[in-house]
C-alpha cells in the first residue's frame, strides 16, 4: 500500500510538472504581450487562456522536471519560467513600441504634440497620432496571424529551452539589443516625414526673415499640419511591407533566443 501511494504521488508530481511549467511561462508572456496582455483584457481571461493552452499541450511535454511543490528548487524554476515569459512578451512588445514611437515622432513634427487622448491599454495619455499608429499596428499584427505565430514560438520554446535548463544558455544580449533596435526602426519609418517637415520649417523660417510683414505663425501652423498629414499618409502607405520585415526580424530573434 505504501509503495502504491508513493508511486501515485510521484506520478501526480510528474503530471503537475507537465502542466505547471508551461502554465507559468505562458501566463507570464500573456501578462506583457500585446493583444493578450492589453489592459482592457481582464486578468481572469488571460489566466484562463494560459490554463487552457497549458492543459492542451501538457500531454506533448515529455521530460519535464518533477519536483516537490514546496521545495526551493521548485521556486527557482518557477522564477526562471516567469523571467523567460516576461522577456518573450517584451520582445513582442517591441513591435508595437516601434509604431507608437513613430507616431510620437510624427505628432511632434506636425505640431500635434499637445493633442493627446487617454490610452486605456496602458492607463496613461498618448498623442492621437500615436494611438492611430497603434491601432494600425494591431490590425496588421492580427492580419498577419502574428498572435498565432508568436504563440507557436512560445510553445516550441518549451522544447528548445525546457524548464531546468540554465539561463546562461539564453541569448540575453539579443533581447537587450532589441530596445535599441526599436528606436532605430521607428526613426527609419518616420525619417521621410521628419525630413519633409524639417524642410517645411526651414522654408517658413526663411520666409519669416525675408518677409517680416507676413504673419508666419498664423500661416505656418495650418500649412505644417496639412503637409504633416500628407507626409503621414505617404509614410503609412509603405508601412505594411516594412512592418512585415520587422515582424520577421523579431520572430527570428525569438527563435535565436533559445538554443537549438
Amino acid at each position: 500500500m505504501n509503495s502504491l501511494l508513493s508511486f501515485s504521488a510521484a506520478e501526480l508530481t510528474a503530471w503537475l510538472g507537465q502542466w505547471w511549467w508551461p502554465f507559468i511561462r505562458i501566463a507570464a508572456a500573456f501578462w506583457v504581450m500585446p493583444v493578450f496582455g492589453d489592459g482592457r483584457v481582464p486578468a481572469q481571461v488571460r489566466i484562463l487562456l494560459a490554463f487552457v493552452i497549458s492543459l492542451l499541450i501538457a500531454p506533448m511535454m515529455k521530460g519535464m522536471p518533477a519536483l516537490d511543490p514546496l521545495s526551493a528548487g521548485m521556486m527557482v524554476l518557477t522564477l526562471e519560467q516567469l523571467l523567460f515569459g516576461l522577456l518573450f512578451g517584451l520582445c513582442i512588445q517591441m513591435l508595437f513600441m516601434v509604431m507608437t514611437m513613430a507616431g510620437q515622432i510624427l505628432s511632434m513634427q506636425m505640431g500635434l504634440g499637445m493633442a493627446v487622448m487617454n490610452d486605456p491599454s496602458n492607463g496613461d495619455t498618448a498623442p492621437i497620432v500615436s494611438q492611430i499608429m497603434l491601432v494600425f499596428c494591431s490590425l496588421l499584427f492580427l492580419g498577419l496571424n502574428g498572435h498565432l505565430v508568436t504563440l507557436d514560438v512560445l510553445v516550441q520554446s518549451l522544447r528548445t529551452w525546457p524548464p531546468g535548463t540554465s539561463l546562461y544558455v539564453l541569448d540575453l544580449k539579443g533581447v537587450i539589443g532589441l530596445f535599441g533596435w526599436s528606436i532605430g526602426a521607428a526613426l527609419i519609418l518616420t525619417l521621410p516625414a521628419v525630413v519633409a517637415m524639417l524642410m517645411v520649417n526651414l522654408t517658413f523660417g526663411v520666409l519669416n526673415r525675408t518677409a517680416p510683414s507676413l504673419n508666419i505663425f498664423s500661416l505656418g501652423f495650418p500649412m505644417t499640419l496639412l503637409l504633416g498629414l500628407l507626409t503621414m499618409a505617404i509614410s503609412i502607405s509603405g508601412v505594411p511591407a516594412r512592418y512585415l520585415d520587422l515582424v520577421g526580424y523579431v520572430l527570428t530573434q525569438l527563435r535565436a533566443l533559445t538554443p537549438t
